[in-house]
This record gives structure tokens, sequence and C-alpha cells, in this order.
């Protein structure tokens, strides 16, 4: 059954990446939330789109005096989402003021989800480690080598490749597949019947962002996506319901 992921918790009503968002999303019925992550000066994991804050402070520079309350942690968000699934987005393009050549910030997720997840109650301890992080989260970037990053420090932690605009799919899932990741994230725009059906035969989950419309969440849940990112988790969940896909 395709889950409904929150897009930055429910964004479409809550300021985006902040714990009310992804409380709500909670509430408005979706099964996973999508969050963006980047570090602060003493390297805390924050969830933020922009390497700037709106008032143009960069992220990497807040110090703890500094960092505003509503700015979550990864951690916070974690707990507020227990039991969600959770897809965290690295944010480490070059081109950004805050970028990362090294993948420190790989190794700190890598950490920070190795530790929250293996030391979460109600999951079942007879499952696999691989399990249970695929249970609970997926790691995806634009950014490749952030995302092999992740897979040489803990190969258990599920990883997707992130793409974007109407690149050859043939050639978007082979990378996928040659890098050993267990998803690919597609923009809308590159999914059809035929990119679901070359993604399926090479072993790969499919979660599709940023969907919006009723009519093309349930267009993409009848292909068999297993994920679709909105900002409107209300309404796609009743847009499936609707439909008889829920």
């Amino acid at each position: 059954m395709t889950q409904i992921v929150a897009h930055r918790g429910a964004s479409a009503t809550h300021p985006e990446n902040t714990l009310a968002a992804f409380e709500a999303a909670r509430h408005q019925g979706a099964s996973g939330v999508e969050l963006d992550v980047r570090r602060t000066a003493n390297e805390v994991l924050v969830v933020h789109h922009d390497a700037h804050l709106a008032d143009g402070r960069l992220i990497l520079e807040l110090e703890p005096e500094t960092t505003p309350e509503w700015l979550p942690t990864l951690g916070e968000v974690l707990d507020v989402c227990a039991g969600m699934w959770v897809n965290v987005e690295i944010k480490n393009p070059p081109e950004d003021p805050d970028y990362d050549a090294e993948n420190a910030i790989s190794l700190a997720v890598a950490g920070l989800l190795t530790a929250h997840i293996l030391g979460e109650s109600g999951l079942d301890e007879t499952m696999s480690d691989a399990d249970k992080f695929a249970e609970r989260v997926v790691v995806s970037s634009f950014n490749v080598s952030s995302v092999l990053r992740i897979k040489e420090i803990n190969p258990a932690i599920p990883t997707g490749l992130l793409v974007w605009g109407q690149i050859d799919p043939p050639s978007l899932i082979a990378r996928a597949v040659d890098n050993d990741f267990d998803a690919i994230h597609p923009h809308d725009i590159l999914v059809d019947a035929a990119f679901v059906a070359r993604a399926r035969d090479a072993g790969l989950a499919i979660n599709v962002w940023t969907v919006d419309d009723p009519a093309r969440i349930v267009e993409l849940a009848t292909l068999g996506v297993d994920g679709i990112i909105t900002n409107a988790p209300d309404r796609a969940c009743a847009a499936l319901k609707k439909a008889g896909l829920a």
C-alpha cells in the first residue's frame, strides 16, 4: 500500500520543518515525514531546508546560545515522529555556503540514527538491525557522496537516490542500482508506468515528490509507488480513502 509522507511535516497548514508541522502530520493521517538536515557550529543536527535562517544568519555559524528555540534538532523530530517512517534528506550541495566536502554531516546522521532507532522501545527485538532501520528511516540527498558515506558507515541504514529534472529515467535507475541504493526518489514529472516498471525490475522502492494534486496522488498510488511526499497529508489521505486505496 502506498504511504503518505508529509513534506517537511504538514507544511500546507504549519510552518515547515517545525515540531508543530511534524506533530500535525501524524494527526492528518501521514504514515511518514520528510525532513531536511543541516549542522550548527557545534555539530548539532538541526532540521531546516535552507543554509540560512530567514534573518540571514548561517545555520553552520549558530552557537547554542544563538540557536532559535523553534529550530528543532533531528533527535527531537525523531522523538515526535516515533513509530512513523522518516525520510532524512541531507542538505549538502556543493554550491551552499555550509558545503561539507568530507561528509562529516553523514557521519553525524548515521551515528544519531543508529543510536536512536536501535535504542527505541516498541520495535520487535527479533528483527535484524536492517529490518529495524527499514521500518523507520531512509536517508537521501541530491549529493550522492553524502549518501554513499552513510552506506560506508552503516550499510544497514536504507538509502535513496534523490533526483530532479527530465534526465533519462533508465540512467537514473542505473545510477541507483550501481551505487547499491535501496530506493529512488524522483520528482513527480519523471514518474509514469514505464518508470515504475523499470524501478521495480531493479528492486528499488519508489518515493515520489512533491505531489499535492488529489487526482495525481490517486494515479501514483494506482501505479504502485511506495510513497508520495506531499505538503498536504490530510488531503492526500482523503483522496486515497475516497478512491478505495487506503
